[in-house]
């Protein structure tokens, strides 16, 4: 499976952005899709998965409320819908897919994108 994220950008305080994964090669709809998060300094986290059938969604607690995940399977594309944007959002976003539940371990994850760059201002 192939990953493809993009979506990022510079935003405000309070702006929002969706986030999109594109997925190409084997069969999409099977997988679950995370998405996670790496600031400068730190280490990657966990922010939303999704189950195949869309049925299922996690979320970090820091981002319940203002972030939503969803999928397109048709599409075979995944998107992360962020609101309410704070510059601790600030990070490099990176969408994965495992063949099983929703995790929030990245090292449960199998495929991953090249990641996209979200900038929140003050």
């Amino acid at each position: 499976v192939q990953l493809q994220a993009s979506g990022g950008g510079l935003v405000q305080a309070g702006g929002s952005l969706r986030l999109s994964c594109a997925a190409s090669g084997r069969t999409f709809s099977t997988y679950v899709m995370g998405w996670f998060r790496q600031a400068p300094g730190k280490e990657r986290e966990f922010v939303a998965a999704i189950s195949w059938s869309g049925g299922t969604t996690d979320y970090a607690d820091s981002v319940k409320g203002r972030f939503t995940i969803s999928r397109a399977n048709a599409k075979n594309t995944a998107y992360l819908q962020m609101n309410s944007l704070k510059p601790e959002d600030t990070a490099v976003y990176y969408c994965a897919v495992r063949s099983s539940a929703t995790s929030v371990y990245p090292r449960r994850y199998d495929y991953w994108g090249q990641g996209t760059l979200v900038t929140v201002s003050s």
